[in-house]
């Protein structure tokens, strides 16, 4: 049967917060999050399963994605996958030209300063990464026996 690409989507969506997701038209969306979960495959170094095969099923309802990895992924294959997801959709804000552009504000809002936000963005892209890297090196790391607990490689 193999794993739906809606469960990598709402992983991912459970990880952020973003106001664009509900600015855009349910097809746009998903349009998105599966050009952010392609996009994120490469960037999973050794899975032990193959992530490059996968089908995407265009259907008329964009809503019904039936898009899936031929592959069943386990929780934590899901995992790794979206934060690889988060680490592009965190670029794409640090490469936002909204964040090169001076802002206004109302007096209702604290103003801060743009080079500020996107001194936060790198620091949030540079923590994606490192969590990235470090959930792959334990999963690389350990694996199940056959009581099914982990154990080291």
């Amino acid at each position: 049967m193999g794993t739906p690409f809606t469960q990598v989507y709402n992983r991912f969506l459970g990880k952020i917060t973003d106001d664009m997701y509900m600015e855009l038209t349910p097809e746009d969306t998903m349009r998105d999050l599966r050009n952010l979960l392609i996009d994120a495959i490469p960037g999973f170094e050794f899975p032990r399963k193959n992530l490059m095969d996968y089908s995407i099923e265009e259907t008329e309802n964009v809503l019904e994605d039936t898009s899936s990895f031929k592959a069943d992924l386990s929780s934590e294959e899901i995992n790794i996958l979206a934060i690889l997801m988060m680490i592009g959709w965190t670029q794409r804000q640090v490469t936002s030209i909204e964040n090169t552009r001076m802002k206004y504000s109302g007096s209702d809002f604290k103003f801060t300063s743009q080079a500020n936000h996107l001194s936060k963005l790198l620091n949030l892209l540079a923590e994606t990464q490192r969590q990235s890297h470090h959930m792959q090196r334990l999963y690389k790391r350990r694996r199940f026996d056959e009581n099914g607990k982990y154990e080291s490689n």
